[in-house]
């Protein structure tokens, strides 16, 4: 499946700012939790399993993960590794 990985939002620099502040005073477990509620809820929108996976490959190969694990992580119960 092609992703169309394009920009068609229409105020990105909200959005990213926005983000930002989402972050702002969280620990970073409550940052790594807010980022994948925040994700589950957009995935949800898509509406699509095969479009979310296709779209979580894409993210790992932007930062050089192309392999995604399909093991859950023994050290972290509930964790993809």
């Amino acid at each position: 499946m092609s992703l169309d990985t394009g920009i068609h939002l229409d105020d990105p620099d909200a959005i990213f700012v926005a983000l930002a502040a989402a972050h702002a005073d969280l620990t970073p477990e409550q940052s790594r939790r807010f980022d994948a509620a925040l994700v589950l809820l957009l995935a949800n929108q898509v509406r699509s399993s095969t479009v979310v996976l296709a779209a979580i490959e894409a993210a790992r190969e932007t930062i050089g993960a192309s392999d995604v694990p399909t093991k859950p992580n023994e050290e972290h119960p509930g964790e993809q590794g």
